[in-house]
């Protein structure tokens, strides 16, 4: 690596001042040039497939802000897509698929999921070659709990409450298919670092409505897996967890799991955040509606966060997506007040 990238540096456990800076959903419609490009695609997972909008749209980002990283435009979702479960984008609706039982779960086969997703290999091939060299490149892939729920409802709910009641009723097939997701997931992120990913983030976007026992068995257990099995064939692989929602549950999680720094939501007290510090990198963590209320409340935030949490090896984000509804001129100011530039 000819230039040393700061995320990079971050996790590896190195304190950078300022941190830096990258927010998830960082290409998407709060850009008007997203917009655009979106309106060429067929439709979502078009864009997706697609490597010639797919670049296009990741790269947007970093030429208007200079993010510290940038992650490859995929979804979650595409895992189940090459599962034939038949996933499709629907306009103020967001994502169905075919709902999906135990028996259902018994016959699912992942051969050929790599042409599947030979497409998004070569998007992460090429972002690596037309990036900045000091930007990082992430891979990330959705966690296998989070992408089980859309699988099992079919589309996305409030709470995850069928997934819940199957993971209650029929322990032994949600974790036949938590099992076949994290080898999927595993396969997955090994071809995005072959491709040129210098890290990868796993999202578990619903870690938090999970009891104690279930938040162990169909997060951590899975989220090790992933991480045993990606480690086994690239020893140095850096992994950022997000188990958004986890509260006190994120005590414990690096180590259990093996990821290298902690994703943390908004309701993290600093307090906390400080002291899962002390173990290793963390990122996060301001609110996206900060984003939405305007400069104050940018401002308030961020220098909050870095008092709290600047001595320590941190890359700052947001701590969930950024909303269609952020002006880009104050995601501007964002990372200006971040680099001590405003």
């Amino acid at each position: 690596m000819a230039v040393e990238r700061k995320i990079m540096k971050v996790l590896n456990g190195e304190t950078l001042s300022p941190p830096p800076v990258w927010i998830m959903r960082q290409a998407g419609r709060y850009l008007p040039e997203y917009r655009e490009t979106r309106a060429t695609a067929k439709g979502f997972l078009d864009l997706c497939y697609t490597p010639d909008l797919a670049v296009e749209v990741t790269l947007q980002p970093i030429r208007r802000y200079a993010f510290d990283a940038s992650i490859l435009f995929s979804d979650i979702l595409v895992l189940p897509d090459a599962l034939k479960r038949n996933v499709r984008f629907v306009q103020g609706e967001g994502p169905q698929m075919d709902p999906i039982n135990a028996e259902g779960i018994a016959k699912l086969d992942p051969s050929g999921m790599h042409d599947h997703l030979a497409p998004v290999y070569e998007t992460v091939k090429r972002l690596r070659q037309e990036l900045p060299e000091e930007t990082t490149l992430l891979g990330f892939s959705g966690a296998p709990w989070t992408v089980a729920t859309y699988m099992i409802a079919g589309h996305g709910t409030p709470d995850q409450a069928p997934a819940r009641l199957f993971g209650y009723r029929d322990r032994a097939s949600m974790m036949r298919l938590l099992d076949l997701l994290a080898d999927m997931s595993a396969d997955y992120l090994l071809q995005q670092f072959e491709n040129g990913a210098d890290a990868v983030q796993i999202f578990d976007s619903w870690a938090g409505v999970l009891d104690e026992d279930c938040f162990d068995a169909f997060c951590v257990q899975p989220m090790k897996r992933i991480v045993g099995k990606v480690r086994a064939v690239r020893p140095d692989a850096k992994i950022i967890g997000f188990p958004k929602g986890a509260g006190s549950l994120y005590r414990g999680y690096r180590e259990k799991t093996g990821v290298d720094a902690l994703g943390l939501d908004w309701t993290v007290p600093f307090s906390f955040a400080a002291e899962l510090q002390k173990e290793g990198p963390i990122q996060g963590n301001l609110d996206p509606l900060r984003l939405v209320a305007g400069r104050d409340a940018i401002r308030e935030g961020v220098d909050r966060i870095l008092d709290a949490l600047g001595n320590g090896p941190l890359i700052f984000n947001l701590g969930h997506g950024v909303t269609p509804q952020a002006d880009p001129d104050d995601v501007g100011y964002l990372v200006d007040r971040v680099r001590g530039n405003a």
